[in-house]
């Protein structure tokens, strides 16, 4: 039996098809950043990780 994780914000990443990968949000972050389904936003590498921010036109 897989050991269940205490710690809400530990996720995997999961492929999507030939070249992308996938990362499922924790929906009380998603709600508190006021973010809505299809919305777009901006992806960029950053030292020790990436940063996830909204798109500005």
């Amino acid at each position: 039996m897989p050991k269940k994780t205490t710690d809400k914000s530990v996720r995997k990443l999961t492929k999507l098809g030939g070249k992308s990968i996938g990362l499922t949000l924790p929906i009380e972050i998603v709600r508190e950043l006021g973010w809505k389904e299809k919305q777009k936003v901006v992806v960029k590498r950053v030292r020790g990780g990436v940063l996830i921010k909204d798109w500005k036109k």
